[in-house]
């Protein structure tokens, strides 16, 4: 009987994988935004023709950015479209230039300076609470961005609240496929998802545009 149980013992411990062989070590908490675009890639986000197929003035005109407006642009990253934002609105106007990277805030407020713009605001949002004044904003602009957000139908909701009862929101993303520049087609929203997205959050579609790579969606209250 004792030859028994040490015979069983010894089975149970040789069962066990010795440290290091076949055990996992520990997984580090995994980052809320699993796709956010690395601030050292910032370049691919300058691309010389990018004003020839994004068309920031036919963009701006949709989402009525005009002289004096108080805009947001969500997701600015190195602020390519905030600076073209404050030149449209103006001296009078105002510009929240927000991202949730602190890199990317920093890149824009040297961009700002280099320019000599006073009406930029950068702003630090924090998961789906995108951090701006309720109540207070013309337009809101997202650009390039909506696939990095965390629950797309409570943020925009979020949004929402800072909007002036006219205000109008413009999402601009990649269409589906491979063409072009744009992330990878696994990571590309289609048109008809923001749409749903929309609804869901109790927003209405009032237009939509076909850009060369991407489309516009703007929506309202």
């Amino acid at each position: 009987m004792k030859d028994r149980t040490l015979l069983v013992a010894l089975a149970l411990v040789m069962a066990i994988p010795p440290i290091g062989a076949g055990a996992q070590p520990p997984q580090a908490p995994q980052p809320r935004h699993g796709r956010l675009f690395p601030p050292q890639d910032l370049g691919l986000l300058e691309r010389p023709d990018r004003a020839l197929w994004q068309k920031p003035d036919q963009i701006m005109d949709a989402v009525h950015i005009a002289d004096g407006s108080t805009v947001a642009d969500i997701g600015a990253g190195a602020g390519w479209f905030t600076i073209r934002l404050a030149q449209r609105v103006g001296p009078k106007g105002l510009v929240y230039a927000q991202d949730v990277q602190r890199l990317m805030l920093d890149a824009i407020k040297r961009r700002v300076q280099r320019e000599g713009l006073e009406n930029v605001t950068t702003v630090q949002a924090h998961g789906n609470d995108p951090n701006l004044p309720e109540n207070t904003l013309d337009a809101i602009l997202m650009v390039d961005a909506y696939q990095e957000v965390e629950n797309r139908v409570v943020y925009l909701r979020n949004l929402a609240k800072a909007l002036k009862p006219k205000g109008r929101i413009g999402i601009v993303n990649w269409k589906p496929g491979s063409g072009g520049p744009g992330p990878e087609p696994s990571e590309r929203v289609p048109r008809a998802v923001v749409e749903a997205d929309a609804a869901a959050a109790g927003l209405k579609v009032l237009d939509h545009q076909d850009l060369r790579y991407q489309y516009l969606l703007v929506l309202s209250r």
